[in-house]
């Protein structure tokens, strides 16, 4: 985009004007909840984030961008942001001011929040479900929603309890996933195991105690795929976890894994193996792990 081509609107270079101090307030919980609205920050998910916009559009939907916030090194840069919504030139003092990083990245965009309904999501009779049970930690909460993105999973759910998605820190660590697939955000987690159970989804609870090991799931999934004429008689005689079967993976709290009460609701727990010395593995490295485990057996 050349010069000339760029938006004419006045270059904002004012870093305590009020339309820099109420983008920089989404940066908080209440003022995200109280406007509906979160910031994407960088040019990867500003692309997702008008990629979906567009979608939508297309579709004849509400888009999700409200504003992009724009450095002219930026805009030379990928001239196609100004394409879709009609951007705001800024300086670099600007979007640092509206942006939470230490070291911006010269794109800003003020996007909608775009979280399903659980009813929407279990209509479309997902196969592969990442349910985040009181995950509290913004990098670990999207590492597994890439990790879900990246696997192929139909929905990303969030218990009440869990980090705030739209937490600038997780929506970064998504790096653009969160515009990719359907996030469910604050239900209550026996109600949603209740839902799964009705929906006859498998619920597995990623737990290091579980009776079921990871490896050996995998290694069966395998040899029912390389013998299909004696799956049924398999699945008849044993009451193992099928990993091809619809699957919704419980990964629980950093600190507590998964309570009792929700451990006693999961059709089975499951464990990672361990073959090192390291006592556990990180959630987001274990959700990977389990996540794509089932990816490859249902496509299989």
């Amino acid at each position: 985009m050349s010069t000339s081509e760029r938006p004419q609107a006045p270059l904002l270079s004012n870093p305590r004007s009020d339309r820099v101090r109420e983008v920089a307030k989404l940066a908080g919980r209440s003022a995200r909840l109280r406007q509906g609205r979160f910031l994407a920050e960088g040019p990867q998910a500003v692309r997702e984030a008008l990629r979906l916009h567009q979608e939508r559009l297309t579709a004849e939907q509400s888009g999700v961008v409200d504003d992009v916030y724009l450095t002219a090194e930026t805009l030379e840069r990928y001239p196609e942001f100004g394409s879709v919504v009609p951007v705001r030139m800024v300086t670099a003092e600007v979007l640092a001011a509206m942006s939470s990083t230490v070291t911006p990245q010269g794109a800003v965009a003020v996007c909608r929040f775009i979280d399903s309904p659980l009813a929407t999501v279990l209509e479309r009779r997902p196969r592969l479900i990442a349910v985040l049970v009181e995950v509290r930690d913004p990098g670990n909460a999207g590492t597994i929603l890439r990790a879900a993105d990246s696997a192929g999973a139909d929905a990303v759910i969030f218990t009440a309890g869990s980090v705030d998605i739209y937490n600038p820190k997780a929506v970064r660590s998504t790096v653009g996933s969160l515009f990719h697939l359907p996030v469910v955000v604050g239900v209550e987690t026996q109600d949603l195991l209740a839902e799964l159970a009705g929906r006859s989804m498998t619920t597995l609870a990623a737990d290091g105690y579980g009776d079921w090991n990871l490896d050996e799931l995998q290694d069966a999934s395998a040899a029912r795929r390389l013998a299909p004429s004696s799956a049924s008689a398999q699945e008849e005689q044993s009451p193992s976890p099928l990993l091809e079967a619809p699957t919704a993976w419980l990964f629980g709290n950093e600190a507590q894994g998964l309570g009792p009460d929700v451990l006693a609701k999961a059709d089975y727990r499951v464990s990672v193996p361990v073959y090192g010395l390291a006592e556990s593995l990180n959630v987001g490295t274990a959700a990977t792990v389990c996540l794509y485990a089932s990816a490859r057996a249902q496509r299989g």
